[in-house]
């Protein structure tokens, strides 16, 4: 199927997304902070957390009365070293960057800090935070819960989110090595992604009832939102090709992102009540920080981090493979890119944003497809 990709200036969908933010509620200094996380999703390639979840994540469930346009950031409780913040159901993004604010600061005085979140939204790609400590000279760590969508090992049910274990270091590269994916094989926004652009997912991404590989990514999506299909944990289906891993590891940071600031976990993080109502999702997150400095020379340390990735990508290369990559690299490459082709966006974002120019009355944006 022709998708008729155009490319669209990143600058032009912040500011665009921003002004629609402001439409819906979100006050104005908010509204650039969400707009920013987005579209940075874009610029790095991540083109399943960007503008494509623009509506249906965020605007959709401000306009759903589930999420608070106006972010009320309570401090329940704090140390030294810690803190548990409250969210109150307010934009994710400006809870997300605000706690790992927090997080950096209290790293800076003491030599760590971590803050943990409950009762959040969506914040977006975990990248964005741990990128905001790595370019602070620190080590960030970072991880949310999400609605169920990953079975456990041997199980069909979606129990657990796609769970992000992001950390982001900084080294004396141009990019900082940043880890950031689901403990999914796959995750909800790279299938709404495959949806989109009308492409059949790989085997092994999605299980139905049976245990069997879904492929449809619209099968897949409804059966998503009913309980009747999910994500398999990293590793794959059963425990073969150590999918019991992935699981150990959604469940490590679903004890995280719930255990600690007592927060809402699995089920009742469906964004549903019994009678299927939506309500608010709840979610949790967590932010630590080190600082590197507390235990050798910055220099040193990021020079050190620079040789290891170097020399693995310098190592023998797979026959047919002429590069071996690091994490971050790609993103970094796409950014690099991008920043001069701009985002891509084909047929479905081209309609959603003509759609929202128009529902917003922001006649004043033109784009490329117009």
């Amino acid at each position: 199927m022709a998708l008729n990709i155009v490319y669209e200036s990143s600058d032009k969908l912040e500011a665009f997304m921003k002004d629609v933010f402001i439409k819906v509620g979100v006050p104005a200094e908010d509204a650039a902070v969400c707009a920013e996380v987005l579209i940075e999703s874009d610029k790095r390639g991540i083109d399943s957390h960007g503008i494509g979840r623009f509506k249906p994540i965020y605007i959709d469930r401000i306009k759903d009365g589930i999420q608070n346009p106006v972010t009320r950031f309570e401090v329940v409780r704090e140390g030294p070293t810690t803190a548990v913040v409250d969210g109150h159901d307010g934009m994710g993004q400006v809870i997300g960057k605000r706690s790992m604010q927090m997080a950096i600061d209290k790293a800076k005085k003491y030599g760590m800090g971590m803050v943990v979140v409950r009762n959040s939204t969506h914040y977006g790609i975990a990248g964005y935070y741990a990128t905001m400590a790595a370019g602070a000279d620190m080590i960030g760590m970072t991880g949310t819960n999400a609605r169920p969508s990953i079975a456990p090992t041997f199980g069909v049910e979606n129990m657990l989110g796609t769970n992000p274990l992001t950390i982001g270091i900084p080294s004396d590269e141009a990019f900082p090595f940043v880890l950031d994916c689901a403990t999914a094989v796959s995750q909800r926004g790279k299938i709404e992604h495959y949806e989109r652009i009308s492409k059949t997912m790989p085997e092994g991404w999605v299980i139905d009832q049976e245990g069997k590989s879904e492929t449809d990514p619209s099968v897949a999506l409804k059966g998503l939102t009913d309980g009747t299909s999910a994500l398999t944990p990293l590793g794959g289906i059963g425990d073969e090709t150590a999918g019991y891993k992935g699981y150990g590891y959604a469940t490590a940071v679903e004890i995280m992102s719930a255990a600690l600031q007592q927060g809402r976990f699995l089920k009742a993080l469906s964004g549903a009540d019994e009678n299927g109502n939506k309500i608010p999702y709840g979610l949790g997150h967590f932010f630590i920080v080190i600082d590197i400095s507390a235990f050798v020379e910055l220099d040193k340390f990021k020079k050190t981090t620079g040789d290891i990735l170097r020399e693995l990508r310098a190592s023998k290369k797979m026959p047919g493979r002429d590069r071996i990559y690091t994490a971050g690299e790609l993103e970094y490459i796409a950014k690099t890119s991008r920043s001069k082709q701009g985002i891509p966006l084909n047929d479905s974002l081209k309609n959603m944003l003509r759609a929202m120019r128009e529902e917003y009355k922001l006649d004043s944006y033109k784009f490329s497809f117009d």
